[in-house]
């Protein structure tokens, strides 16, 4: 007998449920390599409710999903929604290992896939396989949340971030409710990860409620992502700060007469980038910020502020600055166990460990950097702890200490006389592709301070390494 779901779990698949039926037919719901109607939608996630229903999932069912972005994974999630399961999202490009790492922490009863894990390059496809594996041992939700993500921590392992189907249609409100979004027959061209929490809600889900269509580029070549672009009549773009770099470096761009909006989020942009593109495109880079834990933070999306401003709070949103770190007022702490708070929710605030500024006349908030390990590439987080995990779990590595300058660098103590090729297949095997450090130096040891701690200024280790270093060199992937 099927367990009864949360009420607001109820109210999402009724949400969704009303969504898919709110548009005519035969109206292009998204664009890839073929267009996709909202009957051809409906469609596809009435068949795949009626399928997972077959194979047990019903609601309180815990899920975890890891595919490549596709319209096959977009209606997967709706139809897991839908039936009332519990959704737990996991990057295409982790490796097994870590998938496996995730499963062991989240216990779900079902993984659904579309292949083999750890793809280097992500692009969108049409449709791809959708392979639905129950697992043994798995266990059904414990808490209300329909969706589940994960975070780097302070100690490198994956936090596990909970959101209610309440939290969910409360931050759709918030997309509605800011000047400039994507409304009814407008096509947005959608850049970001679509199970990162801007790419799925901002992009996907308000998409569907505003009755926007949705395009999709086939790769990330910069002509490629102009000629979609400029092909579509795209009104809207939404991307990470890589896609905007990618247009600037188009030699000869065409215009792009249509766009009215181009938003960043994911990490922070450079002016240069900002500038750049305002002098080609002749429209501003507006900035939406946020974490995992909360969904969306601030907006400037008419791109009025220059870097590092990042707008003023979303409605609703309440934030404050404490030694000079960034807060966020939450009912609840996000965190699926109490472990995993780790201080970071405190009294009803939420630490986002951003170093912030609040103009206090206009409410602008202002972000400078990081209060921790996290670094963002390319629109992913890498947690450099995480990184130094994997590589100190090698039986020839003594010590490690990974930095990121534009790129990630690891300075390794080892024993044994390894080199960079089998360090770097050693992590190629335990860390997704953009975790793996692009540079390795190789020593007996990695220098420590007098107190004895291993320093972590890199023009330090690299003078200091610089005598006694067994092997160094850059990988090329």
């Amino acid at each position: 007998m099927e367990n009864a779901p949360p009420k607001d779990w109820t109210a999402l698949g009724g949400w969704i449920e009303n969504a898919l039926s709110a548009q005519p037919a035969d109206t292009v719901w998204a664009t890839a390599q073929s267009d996709i109607t909202w009957e051809h939608l409906r469609r596809k996630v009435t068949e795949l409710n009626e399928l997972l229903g077959v194979r047990g999932i019903g609601p309180g069912t815990t899920v975890a999903v890891q595919m490549v972005p596709s319209y096959s994974y977009l209606w997967t999630v709706l139809a897991l929604w839908l039936r009332g399961a519990q959704v737990i999202l996991m990057d295409p490009r982790l490796t097994r290992l870590e998938v496996n790492r995730l499963v062991n922490l989240c216990e779900p009863q079902y993984l659904i896939t579309s292949g083999a894990s750890g793809a280097v390059r992500v692009v969108f496809q049409d449709e791809c396989e959708i392979q639905v594996e129950r697992r043994r041992g798995g266990h059904a939700a414990g808490n209300a949340n329909a969706l589940l993500q994960f975070s780097s921590g302070a100690t490198g392992y994956p936090k596990i971030i909970g959101r209610t189907g309440a939290s969910l249609l409360t931050e759709l409100d918030r997309f509605a409710g800011l000047e400039g979004m994507p409304t009814a027959g407008e096509k947005v061209l959608l850049g970001n990860s679509l199970t990162h929490s801007f790419g799925l809600i901002g992009g996907v889900l308000h998409a569907l409620s505003a009755g926007a269509t949705l395009v999709f580029t086939p790769n990330a070549q910069p002509r490629t992502l102009l000629r979609t672009l400029a092909d579509s009549g795209a009104q809207v773009l939404f991307g990470v700060p890589f896609h905007f770099e990618l247009l600037n470096r188009v030699s000869e761009p065409v215009p792009l007469p249509s766009l009215r909006l181009a938003v960043s989020g994911g990490e922070a942009i450079r002016p240069e980038v900002y500038e750049q593109f305002e002098q080609r495109y002749g429209i501003r880079i507006g900035q939406a910020y946020g974490m995992t834990e909360t969904g969306i933070i601030a907006t400037d999306l008419a791109g009025r502020h220059l870097p590092p401003a990042v707008g003023t709070p979303a409605p609703g949103m309440e934030v404050r600055v404490q030694g000079g770190e960034l807060q966020v007022r939450a009912d609840v702490s996000p965190y699926v166990y109490a472990n995993d708070v780790d201080n970071r929710f405190v009294d009803g605030w939420l630490r986002t460990h951003d170093l912030a500024g609040i103009d206090e006349p206009t409410g602008i908030v202002s972000v400078h950097g990081r209060a921790d390990s996290l670094v963002v590439i390319g629109g992913l987080k890498v947690d450099l702890r995480e990184v130094e995990l994997a590589l100190a779990e090698h039986p020839h590595v003594t010590e490690a200490v990974v930095l990121f300058s534009g790129t990630i660098e690891a300075f390794v103590g080892t024993s044994g006389g390894i080199g960079v090729r089998e360090l770097q297949a050693w992590c190629r095997d335990r860390l997704s592709h953009y975790k793996i450090p692009r540079r390795f130096e190789l020593a007996p040891a990695v220098p420590r301070t007098s107190n004895g701690k291993l320093i972590r200024n890199r023009e330090l280790l690299v003078s200091r390494m610089a005598g006694s270093a067994t092997t160094r060199g850059e990988v090329v992937t």
